[in-house]
């Protein structure tokens, strides 16, 4: 492409032609760079147990959510669990009127949870095999000891036109097992490579890129999730740039402490557009 619109400038016959030329290259590459880049999808989770620590509405969960849409963010995620401890049903209900933007409802698929992603119908449903009792997700799925019933789930979101993701820990028969059940992405969780970073990131990212080329074998989509932050989201992109998402909730809000709600959301969206 950029030959050609050389070798056309080097015959045009006026100046204005060039610019032309450069411009359509210009935009040509602007496209390419925006269709590729990973989205960011902030996990609203931290906003709700806050509001839930007070009761009443402040904050306001809903108004939140349109605040990071209109910074630019590319989805909302939220992770309802059954004992309402932030996120709860209803306000997934009125998430899913409100938002522009893809919602993503993760979560263990209980038969209340299936019902509730049923009746909304998000864009992207995560499985996520959480106990009841689970301070946060703490591992993946098992797909391969778990493949009759990952299928059945997955096969009843798909009546619903939801794409389905499964969370599954860095492995790369895990992300096999996922494809065999009919997912459309997995998502990577991340707590392990958060953790080892600071002591050899090229270590704590290699267990991670042989999941991903995995994934991107079986024609996978590819999340990630978790515990990316400020200090090691644009290394791990920089890696995996096929990630089609992150999904990230507790580094964001807890920066946004610090740094404010717009500003924290543009720092994310900042380090994945200055992906290498």
């Amino acid at each position: 492409m950029v030959t050609q619109i050389y070798e056309k400038a080097g015959a045009a016959a006026n100046q204005t032609e060039v610019f032309g030329l450069a411009r359509t290259w210009l935009a040509l590459y602007v496209a390419n760079i925006l269709k590729i880049m990973t989205k960011l999808s902030v996990n609203i989770n931290k906003i709700a147990l806050i509001r839930n620590s007070r009761g009443g509405n402040l904050p306001d969960v809903l108004l939140a959510a349109r605040n990071i849409e209109r910074f630019g963010a590319d989805g909302i995620t939220v992770h309802p669990r059954p004992d309402g401890r932030h996120i709860r049903y209803d306000d997934v209900r009125g998430l899913k009127r409100e938002l522009t933007t893809e919602l993503n409802i993760e979560g263990n698929p209980i038969p209340s949870f299936v019902d509730l992603v049923m009746e909304v119908a998000p864009a992207q449903v995560t499985l996520v095999p959480d106990a009841p009792d689970a301070l946060t997700s703490n591992a993946g799925w098992n797909t391969l000891a778990n493949r009759e019933f990952l299928t059945a789930v997955t096969a009843r979101f798909h009546e619903r036109g939801i794409r389905v993701s499964i969370f599954v820990d860095p492995d790369p028969a895990m992300v096999a097992g996922a494809a065999a059940c009919g997912a459309d992405r997995v998502e990577l969780y991340t707590e392990a490579f958060a953790r080892e970073y600071p002591h050899g990131a090229d270590r704590a990212v290699a267990p991670y890129v042989a999941a991903a080329e995995e994934a991107r074998r079986q024609g996978l989509g590819l999340n990630a999730g978790h515990d990316l932050s400020l200090e090691n989201l644009r290394y791990y992109v920089e890696r995996i740039p096929w990630t089609d998402e992150v999904s990230i909730g507790h580094a964001l809000i807890s920066d946004a402490l610090y740094y404010g709600l717009e500003n924290t959301v543009e720092l994310y969206l900042r380090e994945l557009k200055n992906v290498r």
